[in-house]
């Protein structure tokens, strides 16, 4: 299979062609002034379709005028100075921090430092995905009501998060070659965004939602589960199946099962590679290639569950 991750790579001192890149690669029209008298701007970006991460460090003070985005950008500063404005509102930001870039399809001014920074762009149809209350009882596109996060903890679950991505998820080519693990990364990311960043998406469960939160719902979940482990389903795809909202079957398996529709698909996921393995030949299949088949990211974090769940590493499976 070939991987949909793809890392691009751009350097340039020519203002001209930097703004050229910058627009291509965010699909927004911008204006630059400054980056005169040796400039000088490196872009890397890793790229998988739902979300990409990039670093970027210039040499000059930037003013950017950016008519707007349609994607989540939230950056974390590494070495620069940013002062971001719009309608009036300034907000300054040094190295460290983390905030949302762009709300978006809004247009924004940026005043950039000499100095690095890093981008998580996040698709918004995967934030849709993970904060959708319901396809019946939809909240509209979720807003962000401040740029920064809600607390300093925040701001560390944001850094963790990419991090995990970056070098566990991203630099693993057997595992960022595998849907499952992207498709589960995006919304790791998605999550992250709306637990970091306070925002306007529905999270209570309504009266018509715990009503619906039955057996019966959490048996047409777990079919649809069953007969879709292999695919990168969510959990609006699990509700819709069910034909209930999405806090619906969440309350559905906390209620009854004490866990969560994720959690409860990871298992499934794991009862699945755990057969893989039963009937592997250890000198063809890896347990890393077979973790990954089943959206596990990270080999340790696989190694742990499997033994907690089945008493023996997945290696001892495999060679039995």
């Amino acid at each position: 299979m070939t991987s949909p991750v793809q890392t691009r790579g751009f350097e340039s001192r020519d203002p001209a062609a930097i703004r050229h890149f910058l627009a291509r690669t965010y699909d927004t029209d911008l204006r630059i002034r400054g980056g005169d008298n040796g400039y000088r701007l490196v872009h890397q970006r890793i790229d998988t379709g739902l979300f990409a991460l990039a670093t970027i460090a210039q040499t000059a003070h930037l003013d950017i005028d950016v008519h707007g985005i349609d994607a989540l950008v939230i950056c974390r500063t590494r070495t620069a100075r940013v002062e971001r404005a719009t309608d009036g509102a300034v907000h300054r930001f040094g190295p460290g921090d983390v905030f949302l870039t762009t709300r978006p399809g809004l247009p924004f001014n940026v005043h950039w430092q000499p100095g690095e920074v890093e981008l998580c762009v996040l698709d918004l149809a995967v934030l849709a995905q993970v904060a959708t209350a319901a396809p019946a009882r939809r909240p509209g596109q979720v807003r962000f009501t401040d740029l920064g996060p809600a607390s300093a903890a925040h701001a560390r679950q944001w850094r963790n998060t990419t991090r995990y991505i970056s070098d566990v998820v991203l630099t693993n080519a057997t595992t960022n070659a595998e849907p499952l693990v992207i498709g589960n990364a995006a919304r790791m990311l998605a999550a992250a965004a709306l637990t970091v960043f306070p925002n306007t998406a529905v999270t209570d469960p309504t009266t018509e939602d715990r009503r619906d939160a039955g057996t019966a719902t959490l048996r047409r979940a777990i079919t649809f589960m069953d007969e879709h482990a292999d695919r990168d389903i969510t959990a609006a795809d699990i509700a819709n199946a069910a034909a209930v909202s999405l806090r619906a079957v969440q309350l559905a398996f906390r209620r009854h099962l004490g866990t969560t529709p994720m959690a409860h698909l990871r298992r499934i996921r794991l009862d699945r590679a755990h057969h893989d393995l039963v009937r592997a030949d250890p000198r063809r299949d890896t347990v890393s290639a077979i973790a990954s088949r089943w959206g596990f990211a990270s080999h340790s974090r696989f190694t742990a569950r499997y033994h907690a769940s089945y008493g023996v590493p997945p290696r001892e499976t495999l060679h039995a």
